[in-house]
C-alpha cells in the first residue's frame, strides 16, 4: 500500500469505529482480514495512524474545526507528526486510493486555528467531562499531564532474577538499544523504532528463556513498594496474568507462599505458562468457581496486594480509544468493586501484616477517595507516610510524587516516565 492508500484506509476504520462505539483493536483486526492484500508492514503502520489520531482526537478536530474522521487524521498528521501544507498535498491527491485534496475550509483552519486558543481539556485530549478530576490530581501541571497520556508509550521490561540480571539481560539486548530504567531497580527499557512501532520483544531468546516479562516500570515500583520478602504469605488478589505474581515470586526467592487468584478465571488463565517459563515454584493459583476462593486464608497473610479494577486512565498512551469510551457510569461501578474486593482483602490480612491497593488511574475518585473510605470502615488500618513507601522501593525520589489527597504515590508519564499508577500501602494494628 502506498502512504496514501494508509491514509485513506485510516480514515475508513476511524468512521467504523465511530459509527458502531468498538475497540480500536476489533476494527483493525475485521479491516484487515477483509483487506488480505495488506501485508503485516500495511497493517502496523495502519494501527499507528489509527492509534495515534485517538491518541489526539480532541485536539485534532478542534484544529480542524470539524469531528469527522478525516478531520481527525489531519489533525493529528500535524500536532502529532509535524506534517505541512505541503506535506499533506503530496498525499492528498485524489488520485488512485489516495484521500480527496485538502477543502479550503481545511486549508483554512490549518492556517487560522491555533491549539493554545482551545479550552484546557481540548489541549491535553482529556474527555472533558474528566477534566476537574484532572485539575484535582495534577493541578497546573494537568494539561502537560493529558498530553504525556497521548504519547506513545517505550517497551518496559523487569528483570526476572530468579535467571538473570539486569546487566546480564541489557548485554542480551544491547542490539535493541535497550537501557536500564530510571527508577525500578529492575527494570529495562527499549525504545521503539524509528517508525514509532514497537520490536517483537517476545521472540527474542532470553524470553523465551524466561529472562524477563513485559512491564511497565510502574507496575514494577508497585511491587517495590509492597516489598514481598523471601518466606512470607503472600495473597495476589486481583492477579489477572500474573505480572505482579511473578515479580513477588522473583523477590521472595522462591520462598515463601504466594496466593494468586482473580474474580474472572479467564484473565487468570495465561499465568501457569508464565509462571512455568519463569521458573517460579512458590505460588498456588486458586481458579475461581462462583466466588473468590480465599476463605480459608482470612487473618494469615502478611502481605495482600489489591491491583484494583479501575478504568484505566493511566494506561491511555497504549490504550488509546478506551479514554473515548469511558463514561460516567462506568468510572462509578468500578469504584464500587474497589469497595468490595478492599473488604475480602482486609479479611486476609494478619494483624500487623500489610495491605498494597494499586490502581492503574490517575483520577482521585478511584485512588484517594477509595482509600479514604476504605479506612473510614476499616479502623484497624492506617495508610503509611509516603517516606515509608519511598524507604520499602529504595526510591528517595518518591517523596515528590505524592497523590493529590495525600494517602499514597501517583505516578504518571510526565512526572516520571512511567504509566498513570496508584500505590498506596495500608498498615493492619
Amino acid at each position: 500500500m502506498t502512504p496514501s492508500a494508509r491514509l485513506s484506509a485510516a480514515i475508513e476504520i476511524l468512521a467504523d469505529i465511530e459509527a458502531r462505539r468498538r475497540p480500536a483493536a476489533d476494527a483493525l483486526k475485521d479491516w484487515g482480514l477483509s483487506h488480505r492484500f495488506a501485508g503485516s508492514g500495511d497493517r502496523a503502520a495502519l494501527a499507528g495512524l489509527v492509534y495515534d489520531t485517538l491518541r489526539r482526537r480532541a485536539s485534532a478536530r478542534w484544529l480542524m474545526d470539524s469531528e469527522a474522521p478525516r478531520a481527525a487524521l489531519i489533525g493529528m498528521l500535524v500536532l502529532q507528526r509535524g506534517e505541512t501544507i505541503e506535506t499533506l498535498d503530496a498525499l492528498f491527491t485524489g488520485e488512485r486510493f489516495a484521500p480527496e485534496p485538502l477543502t479550503e475550509d481545511e486549508r483554512k483552519a490549518l492556517a487560522e486555528r491555533k491549539l493554545e486558543q482551545a479550552a484546557p481539556d481540548i489541549q491535553a485530549d482529556v474527555p472533558n467531562w474528566l477534566w476537574s478530576s484532572f485539575e484535582t490530581a495534577f493541578g497546573e501541571d494537568a494539561i502537560a499531564e493529558g498530553r504525556a497520556l497521548a504519547e506513545r508509550a517505550p517497551v518496559d521490561l523487569r528483570v526476572n532474577t530468579l535467571k538473570a540480571s539486569r546487566d546480564k539481560l541489557l548485554a542480551e539486548l544491547e542490539p535493541l538499544h535497550a537501557s536500564a530504567t530510571p527508577l525500578s531497580r529492575w527494570g529495562v527499557r527499549v525504545p521503539l523504532g524509528p517508525d514509532g512501532r514497537s520490536p517483537a520483544i517476545q521472540s527474542e531468546e532470553s524470553f523465551q528463556k524466561g529472562w524477563f516479562e513485559v512491564q511497565d516500570e510502574g507496575s514494577q515500583l508497585a511491587g517495590l513498594v509492597a516489598a514481598a520478602k523471601p518466606g512470607e504469605q503472600v495473597l495476589d488478589l486481583c492477579a489477572g496474568g500474573g505480572g505482579k505474581t511473578l515479580e513477588f515470586a522473583a523477590a521472595m526467592e522462591n520462598k515463601g507462599q504466594i496466593f494468586a487468584t482473580d474474580s474472572d478465571k479467564r484473565r487468570l488463565a495465561p499465568i501457569h505458562d508464565r509462571l512455568a517459563r519463569a521458573g517460579v515454584r512458590n505460588v498456588q493459583v486458586r481458579t475461581p468457581r462462583g466466588s473468590l476462593p480465599i476463605d480459608d486464608l482470612d487473618g494469615r497473610m502478611d502481605l495482600v496486594l489489591v491491583d484494583a479494577p479501575c478504568s484505566g486512565s493511566g494506561t491511555w498512551r497504549r490504550s488509546p480509544d478506551t479514554k473515548w469510551r469511558m463514561r460516567p457510569s462506568s468510572l462509578a461501578d468500578r469504584q464500587k468493586d474497589q469497595g468490595t474486593v478492599l473488604k475480602a482483602a482486609a479479611r486476609a490480612v494478619k494483624p500487623g501484616g500489610r495491605l498494597v491497593f494499586v490502581t492503574c488511574s490517575v483520577l482521585p475518585e478511584e485512588n484517594d477517595a477509595s482509600v479514604k473510605a476504605f479506612l473510614a470502615d476499616h479502623a484497624d488500618f492506617t495508610a503509611a507516610p509516603l517516606s515509608e513507601l519511598a524507604k520499602g522501593a529504595g526510591l528517595s525520589a518518591f517523596a515528590r510524587f505524592g497523590s493529590s489527597g495525600g494517602t499514597g504515590l501517583q505516578l504518571s508519564p510526565h512526572r516520571c516516565g512511567t504509566d498513570g499508577f496508584f500505590i498506596a500501602l495500608l498498615h493492619r494494628a
